[in-house]
């Protein structure tokens, strides 16, 4: 049995992920990282700008394409998927990520450009 029969992707990003500001803002805490079955990780460095850094924008637009590839991936991403329950019962919200998500939303509206303050 080869090497490659021993795994089930052909390759695998690991994407440390920072949520701060907007989703334009150059952050050094933004790094995406790329192995494959016969490589180590290397840092994947972000796209040539004026910009040193990515911008999560540009690290979801650059997945959405590597994942549109007919290549067996696996993509692991360090950022939670949910708030600890306290955060649900202190805003009295129902905890399920629909109620999490429109809420989020409303307060922080992280799609939209150049956006750091909560409203409402």
């Amino acid at each position: 049995m080869g090497i490659e029969s021993k795994f089930a992707y052909a390759r695998y990003f690991g994407i440390d992920y920072s949520g701060a500001e907007t989703p334009n803002s150059s952050l050094k805490g933004l790094r995406v990282y790329m192995a494959d079955r016969t490589s180590p990780p290397e840092e994947v460095l972000a796209p040539p700008s004026p910009r040193k850094y990515w911008t999560r924008r540009e690290i979801a637009e650059w997945l959405a394409v590597r994942l549109s590839e007919d290549v067996p991936t696996l993509v692991g991403i360090d950022h939670g998927f949910s708030f600890p329950l306290r955060y649900f019962e202190v805003h009295h919200l129902a905890p399920d990520w629909p109620t999490f998500l429109e809420d989020f939303q409303r307060h922080w509206p992280t799609d939209e450009d150049n956006n750091r303050q909560p409203r409402g």
